[in-house]
């Protein structure tokens, strides 16, 4: 990877190169990332690697669906000119001791419910835009809080990089879509679909008039327990710091994690400016 990005660079068009980092398991989501980044760049490379560091013990590590071969078509059909698919040897070497950390975004949100997650987030990216060097690097607006802490990151160890963040692909039937769906039975998949009402029954209640957060909450606690889910977190939180907030405003993040079953589903969205609450 780094022969071919010295290659790239001694060219004199200059090409630019995106980034799709993901753990495999590919599905539109991820695709509608390769097309942004094909549509903003030159080249494009799309990394697999399923990272430990960011699983606590006990977490889906070990059954994360691995599908290599039908992401390497994925991607080929998709127009993606380079893949960067490791080992973990060759990204954790033996004795490796050295981490990236965000610690107060990090410790928000997922960060809150998964410590240590974000750490081995931050460490895996930062290795990727080393190795890769890209100039642009592509991420989905689902995981919200993975992209403030990638955005804190990049700003404070001074990466040359434009982080680009796309929205997020959904179902027909609305439910964000995820690596993680597949574990969901028919019953659990139906279930699921109170995490998206619960943020279409806030932004409604937003576009209303509400400002309160307190509010806000209330209605996205009172649509999972209506549908019997198993509630992580609900919060109104800045999009950037993570930090809770009283006031619904532009740039307010709304964000809910909740348990399917056994899986673990996170979904947000961002009030954007032309919604924002009168004061």
């Amino acid at each position: 990877m780094h022969e071919l990005r010295r290659a790239l660079r001694r060219g004199s068009s200059m090409e630019t190169l995106g980034l799709v980092p993901t753990m495999g398991a590919l599905h539109e989501g991820h695709l509608s990332l390769v097309r942004a980044a094909l549509e903003g760049c030159d080249r494009v490379a799309a990394s697999i690697f399923v990272n430990p560091t960011q699983f606590a013990p006990g977490e889906d590590f070990a059954k994360y669906p691995r599908t290599f071969e039908a992401d390497c078509a994925l991607l080929e059909q998709a127009g993606v000119h380079y893949l960067f698919a490791p080992t973990t040897e060759e990204m954790y070497p033996p004795a490796a001791e050295t981490f990236v950390d965000v610690p107060k975004i990090g410790s928000r949100l997922d960060g809150a419910s998964r410590p240590g997650h974000f750490r081995g987030v931050t460490t895996v990216v930062s290795k990727l835009f080393h190795i890769v060097q890209p100039d642009r690097a592509y991420f989905g607006q689902k995981d919200a809080a993975q992209v403030a802490v990638l955005q804190a990151m990049v700003r404070d160890l001074n990466f040359d990089i434009e982080l680009v963040v796309c929205p997020t692909r959904r179902d027909a039937d609305g439910l964000a879509l995820s690596s993680r769906n597949r574990y969901l039975s028919e019953a659990e998949r139906e279930q699921a679909l109170a995490i998206p009402q619960a943020l279409c029954d806030a932004a409604e209640s937003i576009g209303q008039g509400d400002s309160s957060s307190a509010i806000v909450r209330a209605t996205l606690r009172h649509d999972l327990d209506a549908a019997g889910v198993r509630v992580d977190y609900t919060c109104v939180v800045d999009a950037r710091s993570l930090e809770p907030v009283t006031e619904v405003r532009a740039g307010s993040l709304i964000a809910i994690a909740a348990f399917i079953g056994s899986t673990r589903l996170i979904d947000n969205f961002v009030v954007p400016i032309d919604e924002e609450v009168a004061e």
